[in-house]
């Protein structure tokens, strides 16, 4: 069992990017960072604005995904001090929660030495998240297409990703479980057939990086976004700015509510300057694919966070 200090990194996600609806996700190079050390009692310092809301939870998801890594490999996880912060916030669409989990899982694999696969990490994160597409690309970075029916993961990796992307991020909050509230129940089987057909095509346009194509078919989602776009203010109006100013196109991040929009090389800082001006309700910021996924760095400090 290993008693030493170590600190683990996990990149935000984008998940869906409209019509790969649960499966698709690409990781962004903003990171919740967790320092761990030994200790007699459990204890979490969260640092930083967006989560000082979290402090006094005695137990916060990072840790009950430790505590279920470590249980389903019958070991009994021994009290740490867990030192948190995030570059990027809470309920945002960026994949926040997925990020917690992909710590908690690397906090056990690391604590134990399991030495466990990029898979078997998937299918874990999976069983807590129930749906893949944030915790899989936090765990194997760059973009990830996944599927998932509750007893197995399958996923495709595509590790280096050609594309800018910005984000932009409102006030409000908007969890997934109250986002998910307006979605039907059923789709007929023509809209069923023909929103599949739309993924397939988002699907290889991104494998083959023609993000036009990609950002073609994102407009034509039929499983998430026709109905959750009322609960983002000024989606439509947003996405046809920046489309002019030069943009591919955008989507829904996640479940909501921010907003990814995805541009070509050297566009996206100045793409975000002009719609920072004009859009002042949302904070608007230039991201990159990240593509080493969680990283465990075992000399890192506290003082390093």
């Amino acid at each position: 069992m290993k008693l030493d200090a170590y600190s683990i990194h996990v990149p935000a996600s984008t998940a869906n990017l409209g019509p790969g609806f649960d499966s698709v996700g690409l990781a962004l190079n903003r990171y919740l960072s967790v320092h761990v050390q030994p200790a007699s009692e459990w204890k979490t310092v969260f640092y930083g604005q967006e989560l000082q809301s979290l402090n006094g939870e005695e137990q916060n998801l990072i840790i009950r995904a430790a505590q279920f890594t470590a249980k389903a490999y019958d070991k009994d996880l021994p009290p740490c001090r867990l030192e948190v912060e995030s570059g990027f916030p809470l309920s945002k669409g960026m994949g926040s929660s997925a990020s917690a989990i992909v710590a908690g899982i690397e906090l056990a694999d690391t604590l134990f030495d399991l030495q466990l696969s990029k898979k078997e990490k998937a299918l874990l994160a999976s069983l807590l998240e129930k749906h893949p597409d944030n915790v899989i690309p936090a765990i194997y970075g760059g973009l990830t297409i996944s599927c998932y029916n509750g007893k197995d993961v399958e996923t495709v990796h595509v590790p280096d990703v050609a594309v800018e992307m910005i984000v932009a991020i409102p006030d409000e909050v908007l969890h997934t479980k109250e986002s998910r509230k307006s979605l039907p129940n059923l789709l007929p089987f023509n809209k069923a057939v023909e929103a599949s057909a739309i993924s397939n095509v988002l699907v290889a346009a991104l494998i083959k990086n023609d993000w036009q194509k990609a950002a073609d078919m994102m407009n034509r989602d039929l499983f998430h976004e026709p109905f959750r776009t009322k609960n983002i203010p000024f989606y439509c109006e947003l996405k046809e700015k920046a489309v002019s100013l030069g943009a591919y196109g955008a989507a829904i991040s996640g479940s909501g509510p921010s907003i990814v929009f995805f541009t070509p090389h050297q566009k996206a800082a100045s793409i975000t300057e002009k719609l920072s001006y004009q859009y002042p309700d949302y904070l608007f910021e230039t991201v990159f694919p990240d593509r080493k996924g969680a990283v465990v760095n075992k000399s890192l400090s506290a003082a390093a966070l």
